[in-house]
């Protein structure tokens, strides 16, 4: 008989009163505020962009700016799918390799505490949060310069794939999953691996789905990180390329185009993020496992 998992979260069957509906309603209005800010500037028309006081909704709609910007990627020496492919691809790896590292790292800290220097190390890596990204860049440069991959693939996704976070993450929700699963798992002959792939995942699977969410939009708008480990064109990221566009001669003249790019380049965490908030509200949300 197929065993049944247990349901990871309780669900809280307690209505919110109308006035705390309003007060996230007005919450949830101000915080999307940038966002439509973004959309509405994306359309505006160049005079439009430079009044005072400005505008915050555009009056006259236009797609000049998306014109403007195929002309202005044309001209760049390094074509827009080579930016749009090493954002996609350093990403894309970077994501898939936190979630296997961190989730990896976790699993014996959750099910096995008394594994000899398992708290040293946890306590090392909480550690590591109270630090700021910027305190940690002149080591790691260093590091990345040693090892010769300073323009390389390696180099922009190697020192993104440990994340303290991650592994923070999932070691507190494989912590609230039953022991009595494992141990009837190891009864019926399953190995550590198989445990772990087939069991254990499968149960978290709204804290790794969260954990590709945060890894895929912190991997994508990362402009330090390629701005340092990179010195040919071939090799910048969307990020680099934006910052291209908005400098040198024609400057203002392009600040439209540049509105335009920087709404087409947020579009893949905005819709990645709209498919998974369903998993994320319950990472968030969540209280405990039922038995």
């Amino acid at each position: 008989m197929p065993m049944k998992l247990p349901r990871l979260f309780k669900r809280d069957k307690r209505h919110a009163s109308p006035l705390e509906y309003f007060f996230l309603t007005l919450l949830a209005a101000f915080m999307i505020l940038p966002l439509v800010y973004m959309v509405s500037t994306a359309f505006k028309p160049l005079e439009e962009m430079f009044l005072y006081p400005p505008r915050f909704f555009v009056r006259n709609p236009t797609w000049q700016n998306f014109t403007d910007l195929l002309i202005a990627i044309s001209g760049l020496s390094v074509p827009f799918l080579r930016y749009f492919f090493n954002s996609l691809f350093v990403t894309a790896c970077v994501t898939g390799g936190t979630v296997i590292i961190s989730s990896m790292a976790a699993y014996p800290l959750a099910k096995y505490p008394r594994m000899p220097g398992a708290k040293l190390f946890f306590n090392i890596v909480i550690a590591t949060l109270m630090f700021a990204p910027e305190v940690t860049q002149i080591p790691r440069y260093l590091i990345v310069n040693e090892f010769h991959l300073v323009d390389t693939y390696a180099g922009l996704i190697l020192p993104l794939l440990a994340g303290s976070y991650g592994m923070f993450l999932m070691k507190q929700f494989m912590e609230q999953l039953p022991v009595e699963i494992i141990e009837a798992a190891k009864v019926d002959g399953a190995s550590e691996w198989t445990i772990f792939w087939k069991i254990v995942m499968p149960l978290v699977r709204p804290a790794w789905i969260t954990l590709i969410l945060l890894s895929f939009i912190g991997t994508w708008n990362d402009y330090f990180t390629p701005l340092i480990f990179t010195r040919s064109e071939q090799m910048k990221t969307l990020p680099l390329m934006l910052s291209t566009l908005s400098g040198g001669p024609g400057m203002v003249a392009r600040t439209g185009a540049v509105a335009a790019a920087s709404l087409l380049v947020t579009l893949p965490t905005l819709l990645l993020f709209i498919f998974l908030q369903r998993y994320v509200m319950e990472t968030m949300a969540h209280s405990g496992i039922k038995g």
